[in-house]
């Protein structure tokens, strides 16, 4: 059965302060498809991400997501940014910050709704018992299942993530990807990690960032692409999980 392109980018480059980030870009995501993104430091991933988002411009190609211009389809997409970016110290509860993902251009306050639909993302990520708890006040591994809530409070059709299971333990990372499984069934999920052994075992493709894009199925992934995709061997790398042979991602 075809399943239809819930993202598209057709030749896409661009380039930030005359230096290339990403060169000539295609690459296609299909609706419900759970993908991990990785690569090495500097290789292009998050600008991956902010140009689905149409938060960048490309300098030349196209973008679509879901037959429209990012910034037409902006509303189908959750968004959570990298942990160490944000303030994890921020005087608001919980519930204040879910919130935060209902907020738009032309809405500056909340309604009953916006209130129901963060309570829901909330229970979504089993973060009911916390709504009114002061958000410092919440583990690692807490703060980022909220984050997730945000960004799944606008009611998404696709969910980018960007190092979602940074900074936490492996019981946590368990946690948050059983989560990411279920939540899969009605959505399309990219995320970035470089924890590439442990969240193979979960996502159905992997997209290889290193200023050029190169897709490979989780089945063909092994220690020598490893290897080629961070130019060294990754020592986050979990060697229980079993891969097969598999190509490389440079050009």
């Amino acid at each position: 059965m075809k399943t239809d392109p819930a993202i598209i980018l057709e030749n896409v480059s661009f380039s930030y302060h005359k230096r290339r980030i990403l060169e000539d870009v295609t690459l296609g995501v299909t609706n419900k498809e759970f993908a991990s993104i990785v690569g090495p430091n500097g290789g292009g991933k998050t600008t991956l991400l902010k140009l689905i988002l149409g938060l960048l411009q490309p300098d030349t190609g196209k973008i679509l997501v879901f037959g429209q211009p990012p910034e037409q389809a902006r509303e189908k997409i959750g968004y959570m940014p990298q942990f160490s970016h944000l303030d994890m110290n921020f005087p608001a509860t919980v519930l204040d910050v879910v919130l935060m993902g209902r907020l738009t251009r032309k809405k500056l306050w909340f309604s009953k709704q916006d209130r129901q639909m963060a309570r829901t993302a909330i229970d979504e990520v089993d973060l009911a018992a916390f709504a009114n708890t002061g958000f410092c006040e919440l583990s690692g591994g807490q703060k980022q299942r909220v984050l997730i809530a945000r960004a799944l409070c606008s009611n998404p059709s696709i969910l980018l993530l960007d190092e979602p299971t940074a900074n936490v333990d492996h019981e946590t990372e368990l946690n948050l990807f059983s989560i990411l499984k279920k939540l899969n069934t009605d959505m399309t999920i990219l995320l970035v990690s470089h924890d590439l052994g442990f969240v193979s075992q979960y996502v159905k493709s992997v997209i290889c960032v290193n200023r050029r894009v190169v897709i490979h199925p989780t089945t063909l992934m092994d220690g020598g692409l490893i290897k080629d995709i961070y130019n060294d061997d990754l020592k986050m790398v979990r060697h229980d999980h079993r891969c097969s042979e598999g190509g490389h991602c440079h050009d």
